[in-house]
């Protein structure tokens, strides 16, 4: 073991290229038969807004760092400029295979009664409706933009769609113009009157009537783009007064980021091509066209149109939880036995119910909660604000830089201080991620402390459609734990010494390696190795590093991954006894899971925490144990029944590449099983629990 060297940079997989990896799985989904046709136009979305995200965030710090002259290579040993054209490369071809797919879903859409049009394809009626649409709601809120010497390129917004116009202006100069199409109206439009369900795109309205905008020009030519900027953050923490304005001014400057990547409908006008390129500073690395509609996430609104119905999925309702079978006193259950909920499967009502019912109980002291991501009208920050009036002392530690939710949270925050709540904004350098709720009440026997810990965000809308475990529990140890987790939030206490939580970044990280060695040390006692981990993403580099370790010393690990996973598997001597599987499906996956055989005595942990350095060295995260001997047969049946999926799995092949699981005999869909079990859990309650857990084969 000592002689093998570990850091070779072939045992490792570049993160940018994994995450494309995964989001191409995601994308495979549309070409799915067994979905239904608008449920597989969904994942066309979702693969899109992903790729937004990943080009604003990723690619974005890529090109600072190669801007700045930073060329570290990573742990697969590419460099920066590397990186750069091989991720190009990847997304060039993910963007194609985007739009056959797409092309054939329209097909198929069109074949059902689902047609989308171009403008000069509709009969005279849908015509004749649509330049009444265009003159009414339209053409009011367009704005048609010369590009000369006394008119320069204009800012155009992040994400924004507009059409590039080639025109001869009255005295026969060649010229450009710009239209920026309105995001304020709906980008998909049905036409009415067609005798079948009919709809065109904002864009080719506009461009149909560019005559009109640009009048006494001549029109040469007129092409969509779009353009994608760098939006991450550039906060000053340390030297910062007010965390809160320090992220509003760095929301500002996020809006004019420079621009990462160009869209722009396939064309062979070069004067077009060149004229965007020189106004947007971008290279051919970042030019990407497409022969189909851009910004395919306009489909996520298609599909909630009316009557979309008989092509999507048929709600799933949560069901009551398998350890609160009626809604009697909350603090009661709790107090009797832990309570375990797994969502979507088991409602998240549960969750807002123990905030509100502590909002208004008059024996509660306070409420102490992490917040992270929330939804829009949010009901556990209106039971919070309704505890503050009531008199309850309430901490509330709201996460300021949670991405792409700063503006939201910035609201939160405002509302829950304007009600009375103590807010604070975490450790400097540092995201709190943690996701946990605490809760103080005066009880006949003296003081009682009530704790809910997850794995995922405090979110009533995700959590419908996120897979996420959560523990309810008045265990004292906890508790305690929880009281000074949140006063080494708040104040200047310092780390304790722990009973059940593990907290990152003080010691999750060692927490992770003492775990992964004893397995290594029950191997050598001669027992069973063996490790089950559930979780997002697994990019860190010594981790990873503990792991091959593992498998060199013949500990059996399986990893259920999600998306980017650094590791390799396959490699002789190093991770031969390693298999890693990504499922994809209806729901996103995003619990995170930890089992450890330990020689026949199981632990395990549920975490906020991916294995990834962001997660171990820069957030606030919590570990935490499952210890009722029950929970613990229930989730081991859970990571059981992923590890026979033969539906939405995927495993890792030795090359990186991923293959699809298929087994025609039998096929198992995890996620389908476990709606069927919920739903069967609240029938058969009063059965065994060794019944209540039996798997459920079922197909898509």
């Amino acid at each position: 073991m000592k002689n093998l060297d570990l850091t070779k940079p072939e045992y490792f997989y570049n993160r940018e290229l994994s995450w494309l990896k995964f989001n191409l799985r995601v994308l495979k989904e549309a070409m799915v038969k067994e979905s239904p046709l608008l449920e597989r136009l969904k994942f066309i979305a979702i693969s899109a807004s992903n790729l937004d995200e990943f080009f604003m965030v990723r690619v974005a710090g890529l090109w600072n760092s190669y801007d700045n002259g930073i060329d570290k290579r990573d742990a697969a040993g590419m460099s920066v400029k590397e990186q750069l054209e091989a991720i190009s490369e990847a997304a060039h071809e993910q963007a194609r295979t985007r739009n056959k797919y797409l092309m054939a879903l329209l097909a198929e859409m069109a074949a059902v009664g689902l047609r989308f049009r171009r403008v000069e394809e509709l009969s005279d009626l849908g015509k004749d409706w649509l330049e009444e649409y265009y003159r009414e709601i339209v053409y009011p809120v367009l704005t048609p933009m010369a590009v000369d010497a006394s008119r320069p390129f204009p800012f155009l917004a992040n994400k924004t769609q507009n059409l590039a116009v080639e025109l001869v202006k009255g005295d026969g100069e060649h010229s450009m113009g710009l239209v920026q199409v309105p995001s304020v109206l709906d980008r998909i439009i049905e036409v009415v009157p067609e005798q079948k369900r009919t709809f065109v795109f904002l864009e080719d309205i506009i461009a149909s009537h560019c005559q009109d905008l640009f009048n006494g020009c001549q029109i040469l030519d007129v092409v969509p783009f779009r353009v994608t900027r760098d939006s991450d953050l550039d906060l000053e923490e340390e030297d910062s007064v007010d965390l809160l304005k320090e992220v509003e001014a760095s929301l500002r400057k996020r809006k004019r980021g420079a621009a990462v990547r160009l869209e722009l409908y396939k064309t062979n006008n070069n004067r077009i091509k060149k004229f965007l390129e020189e106004n947007l500073d971008v290279t051919d690395l970042e030019l990407y066209e497409n022969n189909g509609p851009l910004d395919a996430t306009c489909f996520f609104k298609f599909t909630g149109l009316p009557g979309m119905w008989p092509w999507l999925y048929e709600p799933f309702v949560p069901q009551r939880p398998l350890d609160l079978p009626d809604d009697s006193d909350l603090f009661a259950a709790i107090r009797q036995n832990d309570i375990l909920l797994h969502h979507p499967y088991e409602s998240f009502d549960p969750v807002v119910k123990l905030v509100s019912d502590a909002a208004d109980d008059p024996q509660v002291l306070a409420i102490k909660q992490t917040l992270y991501r929330v939804s829009g009208n949010s009901p556990i920050v209106a039971a919070l604000a309704r505890a503050a009036e009531n008199g309850k002392q309430v901490t509330v530690l709201v996460e300021l830089k949670a991405r792409f939710d700063e503006e939201n949270n910035i609201l939160w925050a405002r509302r829950l201080e304007k009600a009375g709540c103590h807010v604070i904004y975490g450790l400097v350098g540092l995201k709190t991620h943690a996701k946990i709720i605490l809760i103080v009440r005066k009880e006949d026997n003296g003081i009682k402390r009530y704790l809910h810990l997850g794995t995922g965000n405090y979110n009533d809308s995700t959590a419908k459609l996120y897979t996420d475990l959560g523990l309810m529990t008045a265990n004292d140890e906890f508790g305690s734990d929880a009281s000074a987790f949140f006063n080494l939030l708040s104040g200047y206490s310092e780390p304790p010494v722990w009973n059940k939580l593990v907290m990152a970044p003080l010691g999750l990280r060692e927490k992770i390696y003492a775990l992964i060695d004893n397995e290594i040390e029950m191997v050598r006692q001669g027992k069973e190795g063996h490790i089950i981990a559930k979780m997002n993403s697994l990019i860190d580099q010594p981790v990873i590093q503990k792991l091959y370790e593992a498998s060199a010393a013949g500990v059996h690990i399986d990893l259920i991954v999600r998306g980017i996973c650094g590791l390799r598997t396959g490699i002789e001597g190093i991770s031969d006894n390693i298999t890693v599987r990504s499922i994809v499906g209806r729901q996103l996956e995003h619990s995170r899971i930890f089992w450890f055989a330990n020689g026949g005595e199981e632990q395990l942990y549920l975490s906020s925490a991916d294995w990834m350095p962001r997660n171990l060295n820069d957030r606030v995260e919590l570990f935490f144990p499952v210890e009722t001997e029950e929970h613990i047969r229930r989730i081991k049946a859970l990571l059981d029944l992923y590890m026979r999926d033969n539906v939405g799995a995927h495993m890792m092949q030795s090359n990186g590449a991923y293959r699809r699981v298929h087994n025609k005999l039998e096929p198992v869909s995890a996620q389908s099983a476990l709606y069927e079990m919920a739903q069967l859990a609240v029938t058969a309650d009063k059965l065994p629990m060794e019944q209540r857990l039996q798997p459920v084969y079922s197909r898509r």
